[in-house]
C-alpha cells in the first residue's frame, strides 16, 4: 500500500496523511455546522453545502498534487511575478472590492463572476518572495540600506494594503514575515527597531482616536477596538455586544462538549454561534468531539509544523529551506490563532482554520502552499520506511 501511494504521491507522506485527516474532519464539521444555513437559504437541503465544500476540497487536492510535482526552484521566479500581481490587486480590492461584513476583502473577477480574497494570494506570494530575496541577499544582511530596506519594503506595503479591511490577517502575515526574516539572518536590532516603531505608531493612532474620528481612514477601527475592549473588560456596551456574543456562545459550545463531546452532528450551539462553519468551527468540533477531538486537531497541526521544520532542516538550498519553513509556520500560526480565539485566549479575529473552515480561496491557496512544502520535500532524500517511524 505504501509503495502504491508513493507511486502517485511524492514528498513527505506524513504531510499527505495529515492533510487527508484534516480534510476529512473539515467535511464532517462543515456538514454538521451548516444545517441552519441550509434551512435558511437552501430550503432544508443539508447536502448542498456538503457537496459544495467537498468539491472545493477535491479541487484543492488537485492543486496540491499539481504544485507538488513542480520543482520547488521554479517558485522563486514565480514569486517575483506574483508579488507584483498581488500588490495592485490588493489596492484595487481596498478601493473597489466587494464588501462583506463591513469589510472590503473580496475582489470579484469579471465574466466568471468569481469572488476571492486577494489577501490569500498575497500571503503565499509574499512568503515565497521573502524566501527568494533572503536567499539571494545573504551577503547584505548586515547592511541596513542594501539589505534590510530592500527586503522589508514589500512586507510593509502588502501588510499596509491588507490592514484597513483585515487587521488580523495583516498582523498574522507581518508576524510570520518577521520570523522568516529572523531565520533568514536579518539582524535582530533592525527587526526590533521596526517593531518598536510600529508599536509607537499604533499607540499614536489609539490616542488620536479619542480626538478625531479615525474610522474615516480605518473603517474597521471601531470593530477592532470593541473586540479588544470586550476581551479585556467584562463591561457590556452596544459596541461590544457582537464580539461578546460570539465568545460567549463559543464558551457554551466548549462547555457542552466536555471530555468526549456530544457526538458528530449533535451540536446545539451551531444554531447560535455566528459563522460556526468558518471562524468558530473549532468550538463546534470541541462540542461534538470533546476536548479529546480538539487536542487531536491541535496535534495534527503540530505534526505538520514538525514535518515542515524537518524538511526545512534537511533542505538542500537556502530558498527551499526558507520556503518550507515560512509557508509551514504561517499556516500553523494561523491555525493556532483561530483555536486560541475559539477558547477565548485571544480576542475575536475572524481568521479561518486552515484546511478545515468552509471557504473556497482559503482552502485553495492553503492547498497550493502545502503543495510547495511537498515540492521542497521531494528534493529531500528520505528512507523508504520513513512513515513507519513516525
Amino acid at each position: 500500500m505504501n509503495s502504491l501511494l508513493r507511486k502517485y504521491l511524492e514528498g513527505d507522506m506524513v504531510i499527505w496523511a495529515v492533510v487527508f485527516l484534516l480534510s476529512l474532519v473539515s467535511a464532517m464539521a462543515v456538514y454538521s455546522s451548516t444545517g441552519t444555513l441550509a434551512y435558511r437559504y437552501q430550503g432544508g437541503n443539508t447536502e448542498y453545502y456538503l457537496l459544495k465544500h467537498f468539491s472545493i476540497i477535491v479541487l484543492g487536492w488537485g492543486m496540491m498534487y499539481a504544485i507538488h510535482k513542480v520543482p520547488y526552484t521554479y517558485f522563486s521566479r514565480v514569486a517575483q511575478i506574483l508579488i507584483w500581481i498581488s500588490i495592485p490587486l490588493l489596492a484595487i480590492t481596498l478601493i473597489a472590492g466587494t464588501s462583506r461584513n463591513e469589510a472590503s476583502r473580496w475582489l470579484t473577477l469579471p465574466i466568471i463572476n468569481l469572488s476571492f480574497q486577494t489577501s490569500d494570494l498575497a500571503k503565499v506570494a509574499l512568503i515565497a518572495y521573502l524566501a527568494r530575496v533572503l536567499s539571494k541577499r545573504q551577503e547584505d544582511m548586515d547592511d541596513f540600506k542594501e539589505g534590510f530596506l530592500q527586503i522589508i519594503w514589500p512586507v510593509l506595503l502588502v501588510c499596509a494594503l491588507i490592514l484597513p479591511a483585515n487587521f488580523s490577517t495583516s498582523a498574522v502575515l507581518f508576524t510570520s514575515s518577521l520570523i522568516i526574516l529572523y531565520i533568514g539572518r536579518v539582524r535582530f536590532k533592525y527587526l526590533a527597531g521596526l517593531v518598536g516603531a510600529i508599536a509607537l505608531a499604533g499607540v499614536f493612532v489609539v490616542l488620536l482616536s479619542f480626538a478625531v474620528p479615525v474610522e474615516k481612514v480605518l473603517p474597521r477601527f471601531g470593530t477592532w477596538k470593541a473586540r479588544l475592549e470586550t476581551y479585556i473588560s467584562n463591561e457590556e456596551t452596544p459596541e461590544r455586544a457582537d464580539a461578546n456574543y460570539q465568545t460567549e456562545q463559543a464558551k457554551i459550545a466548549i462547555a457542552n462538549g466536555g471530555i468526549a463531546g456530544v457526538g458528530p452532528g449533535n451540536s446545539s450551539q451551531r444554531n447560535f454561534i455566528p459563522h460556526p462553519y468558518s471562524d468558530f468551527i473549532f468550538a463546534i468540533i470541541i462540542e461534538e468531539w470533546g476536548i479529546v477531538g480538539g487536542m487531536g486537531i491541535l496535534f495534527l497541526y503540530l505534526i505538520l509544523l514538525f514535518r515542515g521544520l524537518r524538511i526545512a532542516h534537511k533542505g538542500t538550498s537556502t530558498f527551499g529551506t526558507l520556503l518550507a519553513f515560512g509557508v509551514c509556520f504561517a499556516l500553523v500560526f494561523q491555525a493556532l490563532i483561530n483555536m486560541a480565539v475559539a477558547v477565548n485566549l485571544f480576542p475575536v479575529t475572524g481568521q479561518p482554520l486552515p484546511l478545515i473552515s468552509m471557504g473556497g480561496t482559503s482552502i485553495w491557496f492553503t492547498s497550493i502552499a502545502i503543495g510547495m512544502i511537498l515540492s521542497v520535500s521531494r528534493a529531500v532524500k528520505e528512507p523508504e520506511n520513513e512513515l513507519a517511524h513516525v
